[in-house]
């Protein structure tokens, strides 16, 4: 039997190579029957107008396990902008949780007991992109959740990284507003 997975945390950043497509999911991993399935549970009722949560299906009414709900960064109040996420975003999550579980990540025994909330950004300059690269879009989304879980599930980075380069990184935002571009 697999170790109980408490609470993991993560985030990471996959640029896109096409506008638009990049990713930067923040997640939450852990037992159902604890916060994480809590705090699940309370998202899932408390629906709110413009970020409304959802599961992440492979298409229609195949949902993935570990049950998996995303939550929107962004206000969703476009009809492109939500066929975009709640179809190629939503289909590439899926994918990227089942290749977690495949790659090992997530314990295959512990796929109903565990649930993730995952926070979704989809850049909303996609809506300004006349012919949008879904393919492109799919699979920087999917590397992302892949990426973001093996992260997770492996407490990345670890302190002993953060304390080794805290001194060599600067957030790219601050960056910009000393070189006054922001």
């Amino acid at each position: 039997m697999a170790e109980r997975i408490g609470m993991r945390m993560a985030e990471t950043l996959v640029g896109g190579a096409a506008p638009g497509t990049g990713a930067e999911p923040e997640i939450v991993i852990g037992e159902l029957d604890g916060p994480v399935g809590h705090a699940m549970a309370q998202l899932n009722g408390n629906q709110t107008a413009g970020h409304t949560k959802v599961f992440a299906l492979l298409n229609g009414d195949v949902m993935v396990r570990p049950a998996t709900l995303m939550v929107s960064k962004v206000t969703v109040d476009n009809r492109r902008y939500t066929n975009i996420l709640m179809g190629t975003v939503q289909g590439a999550i899926a994918n990227g949780v089942l290749d977690a579980v495949r790659n090992g990540d997530i314990p295959k025994e512990k796929v109903n007991d565990i649930g993730i909330i995952y926070s979704v950004w989809l850049n909303p300059v996609i809506l300004e992109e006349q012919e949008i690269d879904h393919k492109t879009l799919f699979e920087t989304h999917r590397k992302a959740t892949t990426q973001v879980i093996q992260r997770a599930m492996n407490h990345e980075p670890s302190i002993d990284w953060l304390l080794e380069n805290q001194d060599q990184i600067t957030h790219k935002y601050y960056q910009l507003g000393l070189d006054g571009k922001v």
